[in-house]
């Protein structure tokens, strides 16, 4: 095993943040703390705080690598699509397969923010909106004379509609949807938002 001096303070930032999420993959967000992420990587809380403000930093700053990995994660799965209809719809199945098999990280990145009131840091905003502008870049072709902040605002209301599904999948709660499995429902919303969203251009 390394000394601790061997590390430099970079190589204790991606350790911890490699164990966060080890952690919370396992434990949920609830099962990370800095004592048991110090011990992890074998160092003492005080030496994880010369490298982090706090407990907080390190969340956020996992939940910006779990932003980062969505984003790539959903620009894979719709980028052999042909019209903007089959990359929404791509992206809506990746959305909800994401949040399937990391649910713990996923479930972090809107836990965190409930349970910690604050306001987001410009680090995780921005890489959320890199998120939504695939979404935004799917919407623009059928956006007629739509404004950009009008494609903007349609694509955060369709994606909230796909993250609600999404909770009633994570959350175990499908049985309120009747027969309808995550993926039928967001197909469903997909396609009948972007019909009322044409039918708006066209107005």
């Amino acid at each position: 095993m390394a000394r601790r001096n061997d590390h430099s303070r970079e190589e204790i930032r991606s350790m911890a943040l490699d164990a966060a999420e080890k952690i919370v993959a396992e434990e949920g967000f609830k099962g990370l703390s800095a004592r048991k992420l110090a011990a992890a990587i074998n160092y003492t809380v005080g030496t994880l705080y010369l490298v982090f403000a706090n407990l907080d930093d390190i969340v956020q700053q996992v939940n910006e690598r779990t932003l980062d990995a969505l984003y790539d994660w959903l620009r894979a799965h719709a980028k052999d699509a042909v019209t903007p209809e089959e990359a929404l719809l791509a992206l809506a199945n990746a959305y909800i397969a994401y949040a399937e098999t990391r649910s713990a990280r996923w479930n972090m990145l809107f836990e965190y923010v409930a349970d910690n009131g604050s306001t987001l840091p410009p680090g995780y905003l921005v890489k959320a909106e890199k998120v939504f502008g695939l979404v935004e870049a799917s919407l623009t072709p059928l956006a007629g004379q739509n404004s950009i902040s009008e494609v903007q605002q349609a694509a955060r209301v369709l994606w909230a509609g796909v993250h609600g599904i999404c909770l009633l999948k994570i959350r175990q709660r499908m049985d309120l949807a009747g027969e309808q499995n995550a993926e039928a429902m967001a197909h469903m919303l997909v396609e009948n938002f972007l019909r009322g969203f044409r039918h708006g251009t066209q107005a």
